[in-house]
């Protein structure tokens, strides 16, 4: 890997990274310590392999709490419980303790698997309500998301009763104390700071909690959030209660109706968490499983998948214009018939196996070769697509816009020495009130809409309907056993399927299937937005198909950041970390 085009192209630049550099000089001694110790920039990342047990986070310090509960005997959903009380700690820009859990479980003493959905939720006899900011005018975002029921401690809750074995405190100790001591602010949060101001400005107490004495954060700074090392505590003495039915629910309810949101007790319970038969399906050699509807991410995995089969993708050179073609029109297929299906408790007649039809995939092959010119478009991509092929800026609809969602979230991916495996996530997305802050934790809201069959977050206020959304844990099987798990935040929509197609179809390591570019499906304009180190081969011979190339970074965070646990080819367990982001990748050795 070329180091310097790495840094030229990150979302986190070399400009940056270097200002970040001198900063740190500049620190005390006891700062420039945990900065040397916890702060890990995007960049190239070394997995780990010959492990008893395995993890892979976005954040150096949740992989230490995560091990910490693995060496003192607790299991991997212990580990993996302790790891999202942490990380939503110490990455309130990324996930927080109101928004939404997924896991995923593989249970090694009975070979079963297990899907929890605990995403927010909406009172079905209540409309949608969007709190009105105090400053209509001053910059702001004029209008924010709806206010959402939490759904992140009634998730770690069913977790733990179900699976948990090392005693709930225990399990909170660290988040307390980082919330206490406070962690190191790195460049990535400061970045991503800057560009979530819309989705944390909407009120007062969100200005205040981001940038403290009116300022963000600074790199180097340390982040202390003794409010919420208050709140934590009581969670660790009442269980997760506390913030379910108990003094902090009291607090975010009298918030809620303070300002016109009509809550009551009943609410924060009627739609509980809810355990499912996860998604399964066949892929040549390997059972994938992913999350089962309302979720409909394993859906998208098995449409891309399956078009790809029917389109020899393993008889396609990777990184080829015939690999960009194929995959950018698969997905756009996902994308669009995964708005048929939603949660079956509200749409009983959702027809999931129509969209698990290798005769339904086979057609849609058809219409993407049936697509493909038989004459050279280079001249028509020429005249008609604006700047030169990798230069500019996505189309508007293509990328990442600031109007649409906050950026953060947090997969984990955790094996403990029994062989258990849980790929899971937790996020920002889909908690409390946005902009709001109750006992120190921060909250967004949800960007859900509630129309149907929109693509995008989409719920139907009928009595424990759950919302549908696009989370993307995933276990992969061969022979029934587990030999990759993944995950990852950011358009995760059309990146899970991308990077198993890297592992599973052009046999690419763990490691090198997340490095390797990423592009968005594509567009209405015949655009595909790529990361920028594609081949002039692969962009000419896109070009001739017919198809406009627009460059992301090289490495670009909002296209995810994967955390990754695997066995290889010898059986030896290992994991890995996605360059894009902050994560380390660490095991338990013998």
């Amino acid at each position: 890997m070329d180091r310097r085009q790495f840094m030229a192209g990150a979302a986190v630049g070399a400009g940056a990274m270097i200002t970040a550099k001198q900063a740190a000089a500049e620190l005390p001694q006891a700062s420039q310590d945990m900065m040397q110790r916890y702060v890990r920039n995007p960049g190239p990342k070394t997995p780990v392999t010959n492990v008893k047990a395995a993890c892979s986070t976005d954040n150096a310090i949740v992989t230490e709490a995560i091990l910490k509960v693995l060496r003192e005997g607790g299991n991997a959903v212990d580990a993996a419980i302790a790891g999202c009380m942490v990380q939503a700690t110490v990455e309130p820009f990324m996930t927080n303790h109101t928004g939404t859990v997924t896991f995923l479980y593989y249970e090694a003493k009975t070979g079963k698997l297990y899907q929890l959905d605990s995403t927010g939720t909406f009172p079905a006899d209540l409309p949608p309500f969007r709190p009105i900011p105090p400053m209509p005018g001053s910059g702001y975002a004029a209008y924010p998301p709806s206010a959402v029921i939490p759904g992140f401690m009634p998730g770690l809750k069913q977790m733990y009763e179900r699976f948990g074995s090392k005693p709930w405190a225990s399990l909170c100790e660290d988040a307390i104390r980082w919330a206490e001591s406070g962690h190191p602010v790195s460049t990535f949060e400061v970045q991503v700071n800057e560009f979530g101001a819309n989705f944390y400005n909407y009120f007062p107490d969100g200005r205040r909690f981001f940038a403290p004495d009116g300022f963000l954060v600074k790199v180097g700074d340390m982040f202390v959030n003794k409010p919420l090392a208050a709140t934590l505590r009581k969670v660790a003495s009442e269980g997760p209660d506390h913030m379910i039915t108990g003094a902090w629910a009291n607090d975010f309810i009298t918030r809620g109706n303070s300002m016109g949101w009509k809550i009551e007790k009943r609410h924060m319970t009627a739609t509980p968490p809810r355990w499912l038969e996860p998604l399964r399906f066949k892929h040549n050699e390997y059972e994938i499983v992913s999350l089962a509807p309302p979720q409909n991410q394993g859906l998208r995995i098995a449409i891309t998948l399956g078009i790809l089969r029917h389109l020899g993708i393993r008889n396609v050179e990777p990184g080829s214009g015939e690999h960009y073609f194929f995959m950018a029109h698969a997905l756009r297929h996902a994308i669009y018939h995964a708005g048929f299906s939603g949660d079956p408790v509200a749409v009983a007649d959702y027809d999931t196996e129509a969209l698990l039809d290798e005769n339904f995939y086979a057609h849609a092959a058809r219409l993407i070769r049936g697509i493909m010119p038989r004459v050279d478009l280079s001249e028509h991509v020429r005249m008609t697509g604006g700047p030169s092929p990798l230069g500019g800026q996505p189309t508007p609809g293509a990328g990442n816009q600031l109007d649409k969602q906050p950026s953060g979230s947090c997969e984990l991916a955790v094996v403990d020495a029994e062989g258990n495996w849980v790929q899971m996530m937790n996020t920002l997305q889909s908690g409390g009130i946005p902009g709001v802050v109750v006992g120190g934790v921060p909250m967004v809201g949800s960007h859900c809409t509630f129309n149907q069959p929109e693509t995008s977050m989409m719920q139907l206020l009928a009595p424990n309907s759950r919302m549908r959304t696009v989370m993307g844990n995933t276990i992969v099987l061969k022979g029934g056993k587990p030999v990759l798990s993944l995950g990852s935040p950011g358009n995760v929509h059309c990146t899970v399927p991308q990077v198993l197609t890297h592992a599973l179809d052009f046999k690419m390591s763990p490691y090198a299937s997340a490095d390797a570019p990423r592009l968005l499906p594509l567009t209405d304009q015949s655009e595909l937005v790529i990361e920028d180190r594609v081949s002039a081969k692969a962009i000419s011979r896109l070009a001739s198909l017919g198809v406009k190339v627009r460059a992301l970074g090289a490495y670009d965070y909002h296209m995810g950041s994967f955390q990754m646990c695997f066995r290889d080819a010898q059986g030896r367990l290992g994991a890995a970390a996605d360059p894009r982001r902050m994560g380390v990748a660490d095991g338990l050795r013998s």
